[in-house]
């Protein structure tokens, strides 16, 4: 059997915490700095000039200690911008506090919080990419989604695409009557490109990528040998990278000086594309994410959306089957990260496919209530989309009293003490709690850190409160760690498994009247799940039409890989393969 990883069962957040109560904060901000705070429709609403301050008071002031910056975006209305924040503490497991900070529409430029929360850096690099504000101040602000010479930020309101036929959907020449034109036959590619002023692309040069601090060739680094650092690409075409990602690393010899994650080769605006979508059209958008785990991605965005529809009430039968695809979803993909895993430390594909296995069974059961093995489209706002069929319960029953234990002991016990992987995992790639914490990590790269951190325990959503299970935690934040915890999060889910088939009731499965159309309540709303690979959250926000005035995804692939980085120096290249993947990110959600 492996190693032990502590389980711990940490209480729920209060409702009254001081991170709940906005105007008590900003009274404890303006004490300190004068007219610095104030609220404004239950959001802290902070002076930009002096942000900074302010965030490192709600940092280290004990009685507010906002000490994770989960989330960073922003917001494009018609008379300024905002910069949205979403801060926790996870000692005492409260939050969450909504910092916003406004922005000039001329010039919009707010100072950069990295010093205060270094995980806001690649969040704030992806709001000057979107939407153009510039954040003073911050280490390498430069693009990160598009490509340095793209014109414009998709995510401003107006900013056209390609093609662009209306702000929002349905089209009028498509519904109701569906007299379509393509939008190719009546707008020609050439006449409908947009090049910034002056741009000649036959003399574009691509601008110097190099932002690693270069080492002077006489300065040993490790003082036994002088030499010279090199910058190696790893990817975006590499079958260790999982996708079309790119580790750009400065090599001194074999060892690791720095590594820069370079994404955006699969970017598609998902966010502009949710705000033109109606509400319910987003839906199947979100399988796209982490297409590994649609079920779960499904579930955070009904949740968020039904914060603004206070007269739904979920029926019990639907939240039992939200919670059931789930933790499902948990199974299937801590499988296939784990056998991934093992492929990228050279055992390729035996452990794969013993996890492919397992994982075949469940994509039968989510074939089965939606008719779909992975683009599941599952929830809806009040429920989900259809019950399960008699065939479902006897076999879901199976796999969890039977199948799935055997299945999880037997991988464990193949892997955990295998002297090459402990060779390879253990003491390498580590995080510690504070690093995790600063970094804005989520998920299992938090807990394997030995921060006993997950939203169903924290902020029980759903009918998780009901439910008997422990959060497993690293004691190392190694590599090793990071998968003992994923074997630990399976055996959980199999326990909250068997209690949510053995309570699930008989009744309905949607509240209200089904339709493509939902009238959601003008407001915003920030709704999250512990998906499998962390905390996945939704902010929203409605003008009080038919569709998303805003649609931004907290995901965890893009919050986690900022830590690449500070887990890969000092080891060597081979090393570098093996974190990435004690990391399981997947692509759709890295770039969105």
């Amino acid at each position: 059997m492996s190693t032990e990883v502590k389980v711990v069962s940490p209480a729920p957040m209060t409702v009254a915490t001081p991170l709940k109560d906005a105007a008590a904060v900003a009274a404890r901000i303006n004490e300190k700095f004068a007219n610095a705070a104030s609220v404004v429709d239950g959001s802290l609403m902070v002076d930009s000039s002096q942000l900074v301050a302010v965030a490192t008071l709600l940092r280290d002031d004990p009685g507010i200690g906002a000490d994770f910056l989960e989330d960073l975006t922003s917001i494009d209305w018609p008379d300024r911008f905002e910069v949205v924040y979403h801060l926790y503490n996870l000692t005492r497991q409260e939050g969450p506090l909504r910092m916003k900070v406004r922005a000039d529409k001329a010039d919009p430029r707010v100072p950069s919080t990295v010093p205060v929360w270094p995980g806001a850096d690649l969040m704030e690099r992806e709001v000057y990419d979107m939407m153009g504000i510039t954040f003073a101040g911050h280490p390498n602000l430069k693009r990160i989604l598009m490509w340095e010479g793209f014109q414009g930020h998709p995510l401003r309101k107006d900013w056209k695409e390609a093609y662009f036929e209306e702000e929002k959907k349905p089209f009028d020449q498509r519904w109701p009557e569906g007299a379509l034109v393509r939008a190719e036959n009546r707008t020609p590619f050439k006449d409908n490109i947009v090049l910034p002023s002056g741009f000649d692309p036959t003399k574009y040069t691509p601008p110097a990528e190099d932002n690693v601090p270069l080492v002077e060739y006489n300065q040993p680094l490790s003082g036994e040998m002088k030499s010279q650092t090199l910058i190696v690409n790893m990817g975006p075409q590499h079958p260790s990278t999982h996708g079309v990602f790119r580790m750009r690393v400065r090599l001194d010899g074999e060892r690791i000086v720095d590594l820069q994650p370079v994404i955006g080769y699969m970017h598609r605006n998902h966010e502009k594309i949710g705000e033109r979508n109606a509400w319910l059209m987003n839906m199947p958008y979100t399988d796209r994410l982490d297409y590994l785990c649609s079920m779960g991605n499904n579930f955070g965005y009904a949740i968020a959306v039904e914060k603004l529809m206070p007269d739904i009430k979920v029926p019990e039968r639907a939240e039992y089957l939200r919670v059931i695809m789930a933790e499902f979803t948990r199974i299937v993909n801590h499988f296939f990260a784990l056998g991934q895993l093992l492929s990228d430390m050279g055992a390729f594909f035996t452990p794969m496919l013993y996890a492919i296995e397992e994982r075949e069974w469940m994509l039968d059961l989510f074939e089965m209530a939606s008719g779909s093995r992975m683009m599941c489209n599952y929830a809806r706002f009040g429920g989900v989309a259809r019950d399960v069929p008699p065939e479902f319960m006897p076999l879901a029953n199976k796999l969890v009293n039977d199948r799935l234990p055997r299945a999880i002991d037997r991988f464990d016990d193949y892997i955990a003490t295998s002297e090459i992987v402990l060779a390879r995992a253990q003491n390498v790639g580590i995080l510690t709690k504070e690093q995790a914490i600063a970094l804005s990590t989520v998920g299992p790269v938090l807990r394997a850190s030995g921060v006993p951190y997950d939203v169903r325990r924290a902020e029980p959503y759903s009918i998780y409160d009901r439910f008997d299970f422990d959060i497993p935690i690293g004691t190392v934040g190694d590599v090793y760690d990071r998968y003992l915890v994923r074997i630990a999060e399976m055996r959980e889910s199999v326990r909250i498994l068997k209690q949510a088939l053995r309570d699930i009731p008989a009744g309905e499965i949607f509240a209200g009247r089904k339709g493509w159309q939902v009238k959601i309540q003008k407001g915003e709303a920030y709704g999250r799940i512990e998906n499998p690979k962390g905390a996945t959250g939704f902010y929203v926000v409605s003008d009080g039409g038919t569709n998303p005035y805003r649609y931004h995804i907290h995901a965890p692939s893009f919050i986690n890989i900022g830590a690449l980085g500070t887990m890969a120096k000092g080891h060597t290249v081979a090393d570098t393969v093996i974190i990435l993947g004690s990391v399981d990110i997947v692509l759709g959600e890295l770039d969105r």
